[in-house]
């Protein structure tokens, strides 16, 4: 049985087609594959019966997850490939979504509607989630006030006015494991380059720092235009290359990004 390799902006997957016969993910063949594979997450698509197919994620970590923006455009991507087609029905934790064709190598998908009471988040206690009284300390570098935001998972994002003597990963190490956020956390940092164009690093829980986060880059700006500093509809350069968000007044968030191919995997060497 063959998995695909791809990436979303550098956001690297192994894909999983299973919708025509059943693989098992647990923890064991997850650390099989991330010892002899590099990748962020992996993607299972399954059988379903009200869209294209069934989409799943795990982490690296072996946890799963209930979104992925770049993954979404990934496996949109490859159900396209295969049936000719513009675009594709994905079945997921949040609801149904869409993945449109919008370039030879560019996919968009609706990630649904952003959410921002703190109980969608989830927060553990009632707090205003437009900027949070919250704050991180490392190495001299203080962050604080984030707004936070789900997207089918759970995320908070803080600006910063130079993101690369910003220490994202211990930062985000430390909100990782605390109690405010129950279901841990994705720690975004945004550098404002204009109200249409941001920089922005992600540490990923389960993960940690990848070179691109869809649904980041969905919560930084929902987050930049609650605070009143960007637009609906902006530009996010990642370390992978460059995403597209568009947040629609029925609060729909669509991301636009690239897909690229990579290869094979043959997983007969890991399914024991």
């Amino acid at each position: 049985m063959q998995a695909v390799k791809m990436n979303g902006a550098g956001n690297a997957f192994l894909l999983i087609d299973a919708r025509y016969r059943t693989v098992e993910i647990n923890a064991a063949l997850i650390r099989r594959l991330a010892e002899g594979e590099t990748f962020d997450q992996i993607l299972l698509l399954e059988p379903s019966d009200r869209a294209d197919a069934r989409y799943r994620i795990w982490n690296r970590d072996g946890t799963e997850v209930g979104a992925c923006g770049n993954g979404a455009r990934c496996a949109g991507r490859h159900l396209m490939r295969g049936s000719g087609n513009a675009t594709a029905m994905l079945d997921t934790a949040y609801g149904l979504t869409q993945a449109r064709q919008i370039g030879e190598f560019d996919v968009s998908v609706d990630l649904g509607p952003a959410q921002t009471d703190w109980q969608d988040i989830p927060l553990s206690r009632a707090m205003d989630t437009r900027a949070m009284n919250y704050d991180l300390s490392e190495d001299g570098i203080s962050v604080a006030n984030p707004g936070a935001v789900s997207m089918g998972n759970p995320h908070i994002v803080f600006s910063v006015s130079d993101l690369d003597s910003t220490p994202v990963e211990k930062l985000g190490k430390s909100a990782g494991h605390d109690p405010l956020f129950p279901e841990g956390i994705n720690v975004g940092f945004m550098q404002i380059m204009n109200e249409e164009k941001i920089r922005l690093k992600v540490w990923e829980r389960g993960a940690g720092l990848t070179k691109a986060c869809g649904t980041g880059a969905a919560a930084a700006i929902v987050t930049g235009h609650r605070q009143g500093i960007l637009e609906r509809d902006c530009h996010v350069i990642v370390d992978g290359g460059e995403l597209v968000v568009h947040w629609q007044q029925d609060n729909h968030v669509w991301l636009d990004g690239p897909v690229e191919l990579e290869g094979e995997v043959d997983l007969k060497a890991y399914l024991k």
